[in-house]
C-alpha cells in the first residue's frame, strides 16, 4: 500500500521504562536527517510535530505494577488520534517513539480506523522483547514491557480497552521476530497467546528470509495489511548501541535492512513506529541514523 504522503508523528514518551533518554529518539530521528531523506525517495512528507507528554519528575509512580499508567495511557490516547487522523487524510502514519509503550496509542489507531470500515489489519513487531507482560506478570512494573499484550487483549484495562475496544489485532495475524530475551513468566503468556514468535534461534537456524516471509503471511493472510513496529533492539548493539534496552545477539545490519526491504516488497504495510531510541548512550547518533536507513528500506529505498 505506497502512499504518496507520510504523516511524521513523534511521541516523546519515556514513562514506560526505568532508562531515562529515550524521550529524546524523536529528536535524534529528526537531527539524523529523517525528513529529508524519506522525501527524497518521492514522498512528500508532513511532520505534525510531538504529542505532549508528561515528564516523570511532575506526576506520580502510581501503582508499582504499572508504573504511571494514566500518564501513558493519556498520552497514547492523544497518539492514537493523531494516528486516526493522518489515516483518515489519506497518510501513512510514521511515529518516533519514546518507549514502545507507545505501541498501544499507535495500534489503537490504525486498529480503529480500519475497524470502523469493517476491515481488519495484522501486526509485526521486531524486537528483542515480547513485551507481552502483564501487571500481575511483570517483573519490573514498566509499561514497555507491557505493550503487545495490551495491543492483543491482556493486561491494564485503561491500555487493552483503549477506543472502546479489544483485541486491536487478532492473535493470529500477529508476529513477532528476533526474539532473544523474555521474562520468566512472560514466557506462558506469549506461548498461550496465538502469536507467531520467531526467536533468534528460528532465524540462525532458517534464515531472515524465511522468518519474514512466514512472518509476513501471518499478518496479511485475511486482512487489509499490517502495521509494522520497529523497536531498534531487534537489531544487535554493534550496530545499535543507542537502544533503551540492549540485548546482545540481535538482527546484523543486513538482515535488518532485509527484513524492512521484504516488509515494503509485500506492499501491504499501512502505519510504521520506530522506537527505543535512546541518543544518551549513543554514540555520535549512529543508531538514529540506522533507524533513519532501515525506515528508507522500508519505504522503498534500494541499492539498485
Amino acid at each position: 500500500m505506497r502512499h504518496s504522503h507520510i504523516a511524521v508523528i513523534g511521541a516523546p514518551l519515556d514513562l514506560g521504562q526505568g532508562r531515562r533518554g529515550v524521550d529524546m529518539g524523536p529528536s535524534a530521528l529528526r537531527v539524523a536527517n529523517l525528513n529529508a531523506r524519506v522525501a527524497a525517495l518521492g514522498y512528500e512528507v508532513e511532520d505534525l510535530g510531538n504529542i505532549p507528554v508528561e515528564q516523570a519528575e511532575s506526576c506520580p509512580e502510581g501503582d508499582a505494577h504499572a508504573k504511571y499508567l494514566a500518564q501513558i495511557a493519556a498520552a497514547c490516547e492523544r497518539l492514537g488520534k493523531q494516528v486516526i487522523d493522518a489515516l483518515e487524510r489519506g497518510r501513512l502514519p510514521l511515529v518516533l517513539g519514546g518507549d514502545h509503550s507507545v505501541a498501544v496509542g499507535t495500534m489503537s489507531g490504525v486498529a480503529h480506523h480500519f475497524r470502523r470500515q469493517g476491515r481488519s489489519i495484522g501486526l509485526i513487531w521486531l524486537d528483542a522483547h515480547a513485551d507481552m507482560n502483564t501487571p500481575g506478570s511483570s517483573p519490573s512494573g514498566n509499561v514497555h514491557g507491557m505493550p503487545l499484550a495490551a495491543i492483543l487483549g491482556r493486561g491494564a484495562p485503561e491500555l487493552v480497552d483503549l477506543f472502546g475496544f479489544h483485541p486491536k489485532v487478532s492473535p493470529a495475524h500477529a508476529a513477532i521476530v528476533g526474539l532473544r530475551d523474555v521474562d520468566q513468566m512472560e514466557r506462558s503468556n506469549v506461548r498461550d497467546s496465538g502469536v507467531r514468535a520467531f526467536t533468534m534461534r528460528d532465524i540462525d537456524e532458517r534464515g531472515l528470509r524465511a522468518v519474514m516471509e512466514e512472518a509476513i503471511r501471518a499478518a496479511t493472510d485475511a486482512t487489509d495489511g499490517f502495521h509494522l513496529s520497529l523497536d531498534m533492539d531487534f537489531v544487535d548493539p554493534k550496530d545499535a548501541p543507542g537502544v533503551g534496552t540492549p540485548v546482545r545477539g540481535g538482527a546484523t545490519y543486513r538482515e535488518a535492512h532485509l527484513a524492512m526491504e521484504m516488509i515494503c516488497d509485500s506492499g501491504k504495510m499501512v502505519s510504521m513506529e520506530v522506537v527505543e531510541v535512546n541518543p544518551v548512550i549513543d554514540e555520535s547518533n549512529r543508531t538514529a541514523d540506522l533507524a533513519v536507513e532501515l525506515i528508507m528500506s522500508g519505504m522503498g529505498k534500494r541499492i539498485l
